[in-house]
Formats: C-alpha cells, sequence, structure tokens
C-alpha cells in the first residue's frame, strides 16, 4: 500500500513539472514589468508569473502565521490546563481509595 501511495504520488509530480515545462515553453515573450514606481527588466512572461505565484505563496504564508502562532499558544494552553486537571483527578482518585474503610 505504501508503495501505491509513492507511485501516485511520483505521478502526480511528474504530471506538475511536465505542466510547468510546457507553461515555461509557451511563454517565452520577454516584456518588462512596470510596477509604477519600478520598471523591472524584461524578462519571460513565464518567469513573471511563477515569481508573482511564489510571492503570493510567501505573502500568504505571511499573513497566516499569526492566526497560526495565536491557535498554537491556545492549543498548548488547553494541554497544560489539560494535565493540571488529569493531576487533580488522579489525586482526588487516591484521595477517595485511603478514605474507604
Amino acid at each position: 500500500m505504501r508503495w501505491l501511495k509513492g507511485l501516485i504520488m511520483a505521478i502526480i509530480l511528474l504530471a506538475v513539472l511536465l505542466v510547468g515545462i510546457l507553461f515555461a515553453v509557451n511563454n517565452q515573450q520577454a516584456l518588462p514589468l512596470n510596477l509604477i514606481w519600478v520598471e523591472l527588466p524584461e524578462a519571460s512572461l513565464s518567469v513573471w508569473l511563477l515569481a508573482s505565484l511564489a510571492i503570493g505563496v510567501l505573502l500568504g504564508m505571511l499573513a497566516m502565521s499569526g492566526v497560526y502562532l495565536r491557535l498554537r499558544a491556545l492549543l498548548t494552553r488547553a494541554q497544560r490546563h489539560n494535565q493540571q486537571q488529569r493531576k487533580e483527578l488522579d489525586r482526588l482518585r487516591i484521595q477517595e481509595m485511603k478514605e474507604l474503610p
């Protein structure tokens, strides 16, 4: 079963790589990128599109890092509280066992 998952992942990776190569080959037009305040040098359209995709992914990860860190802190606090509750429950169980005749 594990080899089947690896095979499927390899096929998907190969398909994505093939689509990326076809994308780069079909978008060879060189053009400068004007960002209002600065004009970047000429590069192929595929380079600009892939660069914008990469920048968008990085900015998305940066934007979500605050939410991730807040949720991670809440999880840590809940786990600590859960551990304290378990210790209290164990202490009460032991106390109850000692009180039995």
